[in-house]
């Protein structure tokens, strides 16, 4: 795999990251060369330090980057939203998800993990013959991805995406960073891959809560067009009986969405010129 030169790297950084390199460049050149300066400088760059790191914790934060987090107006005029379902596929779980979609006429876009499709392959495929979307959410969702260089990136993301290929025959277009965690060094390697980062509107939470009208109350809070909507078929929390609570939320959701008269399209549709 082949890696980008620094001058390539920074081109495409986002005006705040722009910014704050040259906050950089002043306040060391301020340092070293402005008597009584280094205190203000040292302040300088810790306060930067800590918004580009709050930035990068932030999921819906575009300070380091260009971010979707809801589909274009075209699409929210229609009535369409995006139901995106990540950290699978799951043997167990994303079956039952696919019934419902289909009992329900709604399609879904799924964040997978290249390793789960590694090993799943042929329920990746029936994502996609179903007619719903894949998009990358990394080749092993790890939990240090926030802190990971440029080459980590590289690593991690252009992995995935020689996987999907393979596996399902279509290069996403489309990633998901795991928490949507991430730091000033994605943007660039998103940009080389051709790859948009999106993370939601609204979240269920529903990896740690087991009450479906909780999660439901989260998602269809000022529920509107445009909105993009997330839920896990991997590691889902599970309510007293021991199914998945995303499998008692969907049919709610879909209820919802009839009465508001609201549909749900794969993202590679609803970001559509």
């Amino acid at each position: 795999m082949s890696f980008a030169t620094p001058l390539e790297m920074f081109r495409p950084l986002a005006p705040f990251v722009r910014v704050s390199l040259g906050v950089h460049v002043v306040a060391i050149g301020a340092a070293l060369l402005v008597p009584g300066a280094l205190a203000w400088a040292v302040a300088a760059l810790v306060l930067n330090h800590v918004v580009i790191t709050a930035a990068g914790l932030t999921p819906r934060s575009s300070l380091l980057g260009r971010n979707i987090t809801r589909l274009p107006e075209r699409a929210a005029r229609s009535g369409e939203i995006a139901l995106t379902i990540d950290d699978g596929p799951d043997p167990e779980v994303t079956p039952l998800v696919l019934d419902l979609l289909d009992a329900a006429g709604q399609r879904a876009t799924f964040f997978c993990i290249a390793e789960r499709v590694q090993v799943h392959p042929a329920l990746a495929r029936e994502i996609l013959s179903r007619g719903h979307d894949i998009q990358n959410h990394t080749a092993r969702h790890r939990h240090n991805f926030s802190v990971l260089g440029p080459r980590g990136y590289a690593d991690e993301i252009g992995r995935a995406q020689v996987v999907f290929q393979q596996i399902t025959g279509r290069r996403p277009t489309c990633f998901r960073a795991p928490a949507g965690f991430r730091n000033m060094f994605l943007a660039p390697v998103l940009q080389r891959l051709d790859l948009r980062l999106v993370s939601w509107t609204r979240r269920g939470f529903d990896t740690r809560e087991s009450d479906p009208q909780r999660v439901l109350a989260r998602l269809t809070n000022e529920l509107r067009g445009g909105d993009i909507l997330l839920l896990h078929d991997g590691h889902a929390a599970r309510m007293a009986d021991g199914r998945p609570v995303l499998l008692a939320v969907l049919p709610l959701l879909f209820e919802r969405m009839r009465q508001q008269d609201l549909r749900s399209v794969t993202l590679d549709e609803g970001l559509r010129d």
